[in-house]
């Protein structure tokens, strides 16, 4: 099966996110593309991909905003170029104002079934952010992630349990 870039990750997402609205915990969305309008003849819609405003995911948790993206990597590193700056400034904005605002990364490492997933706060992104144009390093290193980032599992009945990383839910 030939998987789009980043869809294992956003599938696991977003039947937790199901869960956790059948289980009345938070209503959690996956934000679609932005898809600007052409041409409207009848029934019959024409357009085309704009460029991407937004992050992943947005909504609500016990009355706290929550947003975030999901980023995946094939290597032990998480390149900083996976995060768009228009990215970053949506999640920065948020996180400004009070909202829960992080990354979920999944490192999908040859040899491993399964994929190590984290829970990136926003703080812990910023600061290797915020280096990056001055001569910082443009990646995080899993053994980053592995030492100061919470991983991400299923539990409770939920398939990637990241409400639990982010201290949100017992």
């Amino acid at each position: 099966m030939n998987v789009k870039k980043g869809a294992k990750l956003e599938m696991l997402i977003n039947m937790t996110n199901n869960e956790y609205r059948n289980a009345g915990i938070a209503d959690i969305d996956k934000v679609p593309p932005p898809v600007e309008i052409s041409k409207v003849s009848g029934k019959k819609v024409s357009g085309y991909l704009d460029r991407p405003r937004w992050v992943d995911y947005n909504g609500i948790y016990r009355g706290r905003a929550i947003i975030f993206d999901a980023k995946e990597s094939a290597v032990e590193r998480f390149p900083l170029a996976n995060l768009e700056e228009h990215q970053y400034k949506k999640l920065k904005m948020w996180h400004e104002h009070g909202a829960v605002s992080f990354l979920i990364v999944a490192f999908w490492l040859k040899g491993k079934n399964e994929p190590e997933i984290y829970y990136l706060k926003f703080e812990q992104l910023a600061a290797y952010w915020e280096k990056k144009d001055s001569g910082g390093s443009k990646s995080i290193p899993i053994s980053y992630f592995r030492e100061h980032c919470v991983r991400v599992k299923g539990g409770n009945g939920f398939t990637v349990h990241y409400l639990s990383a982010a201290g949100l839910q017992d």
